[in-house]
């Protein structure tokens, strides 16, 4: 009976330093050392807590602000492979924007390379942070964060879902005109926070400054930075038969908040949006 006793216990020992064992192992099947060459990207990596494992980005990562601190390995869109290959990073998280030269570059340096595409929904950028949720080893906090996401856009869909529903026009380049389309996750800032985006049926994002008065806007937000998002504000308030500009509803929005949004800030981004079109039921 004693024999059997301790043969159960050291059974039962070695089952769990099998178990131990095996989920270190599952750990180091993930990449330590990781390059993001994407603002949201980085974002993103930090929300899910393995930013210790993030060794470079590029200027553009400028949020959060530890961000910035990390080495840098070139712009979204061009690369210092010196730099990459100096950092022996494991796995680079690249974008559609990447110079894909330089990512086959990568490849063929042995260097393990995922491409984000650019999501063009807000359901596209959920599932894009599920699979680096995966990617990382952190499935179940990505699920948790993105349950929060949507709890929240529901919410807000449901709150302005009966209100009336003004007429936008989304600006994201002035030299030339520039808007979105139905394709975008920026329509669906728009569409979710109760608003009419005139441009949706567009078939590219160039667009006629006539054509934006033919369609007489009743809000018009301008996604740029700086003095050129002040200058546009500027030359649509001299049309003065423009509902926008008669009701002095023409708005600025930090294009870096707006044009990379991970599932947190994009719900930041559509609580912002909705005071502008619905300013009655801000707060």
């Amino acid at each position: 009976m004693k024999n059997s006793k301790l043969l159960l216990r050291w059974s039962i020992t070695i089952l769990m330093f099998s178990y131990v064992g095996s989920v270190i192992h599952a750990e180091d099947n993930f990449s330590q050392r990781i390059i993001s060459l994407g603002p949201s990207l980085t974002r993103e990596l930090y929300l899910l807590g393995v930013e210790d494992r993030l060794v470079g980005n590029t200027l553009y990562c400028r949020q959060p602000h530890e961000a910035q601190k990390k080495k840098k390995v070139g712009t979204v869109v061009k690369l210092n492979l010196e730099k990459i290959m100096m950092l022996k990073p494991d796995l680079v998280m690249a974008t559609s924007l990447t110079n894909p030269e330089q990512v086959e570059k990568l490849k063929n340096l042995g260097i393990r390379v995922t491409t984000f595409s650019t999501a063009g929904s807000f359901s596209q950028i959920c599932d894009q942070f599920l699979e680096l949720g995966i990617i990382v080893g952190k499935e179940k906090e990505a699920e948790e964060i993105l349950s929060q996401s949507r709890k929240k856009v529901d919410f807000i869909t449901e709150r302005v879902k009966d209100l009336p529903k003004p007429k936008v026009f989304v600006q994201i380049g002035a030299k030339p005109l520039f808007t979105v389309t139905s394709d975008s996750f920026v329509n669906d800032f728009i569409k979710f926070a109760g608003g009419i985006n005139i441009t949706s049926g567009a078939k590219t994002g160039l667009y006629s400054r006539e054509k934006v008065l033919e369609q007489n806007p009743d809000v018009i937000i301008v996604v740029t930075m700086g003095i050129v998002g002040k200058e546009e504000k500027k030359t649509w308030q001299k049309y003065k038969t423009l509902n926008a500009a008669k009701n002095n509803r023409i708005y600025i929005v930090d294009s870096h908040k707006v044009c990379s949004p991970t599932p947190v800030s994009f719900v930041e981004v559509l609580e912002e949006i909705v005071k502008l079109i619905h300013p009655l039921i801000a707060g």
